[in-house]
């Protein structure tokens, strides 16, 4: 099994540390997310999560109800494990598993695509989690992670 696509998420992953992340911020990342969505007409549905409670959703058009659906099974795998879904994704293909089948989770509450990822700060740990969806699920992972490296860049 290669382990090539399971080694890229969790560098993207790590690649991220802010120095804080609170409401305020939740706010203000999402409506960078929203921008940068809108301008380029994507079609998704944004969420942020901080600690337990949502802290911001927005819904572009073009995006469906089932992409909140999505969105909510994608929290629900990488708060489970603790990491992107898409590296939850990835970890199951890398060891050979399939996660719908063999994760023994319900599959209503949680998926293993990409578009979700953790809000890690220096010196505490994760706070939150910041996913969209609508894409395809590498292209809402790649998206995510541009718009959580620029704003790590500005926060």
């Amino acid at each position: 099994m290669s382990t090539a696509g399971l080694d890229a998420v969790t560098a993207d992953e790590q690649a991220v540390r802010l120095r804080r992340f609170d409401y305020d911020d939740a706010w203000a990342l999402g409506c960078r997310m929203r921008e940068a969505a809108a301008v380029h007409g994507l079609p998704l549905v944004i969420g942020i999560v901080h600690g337990d409670q949502r802290a911001f959703h927005a819904a572009l058009p073009g995006s469906y109800p089932e992409n909140d659906h999505w969105l909510t099974r994608k929290f629900g795998s990488a708060k489970r494990y603790g990491r992107s879904s898409m590296g939850v994704l990835e970890f199951f293909v890398a060891t050979g598993r399939d996660f719908d089948t063999q994760s023994h989770l319900p599959t209503e509450q949680f998926a293993a695509a990409g578009g979700v990822v953790p809000i890690i700060v220096t010196g505490v740990g994760i706070v939150g989690y910041v996913g969209v969806s609508g894409l395809p699920h590498r292209d809402d992972h790649a998206f995510v992670m541009e718009q959580l490296r620029a704003f790590a860049a500005v926060a």
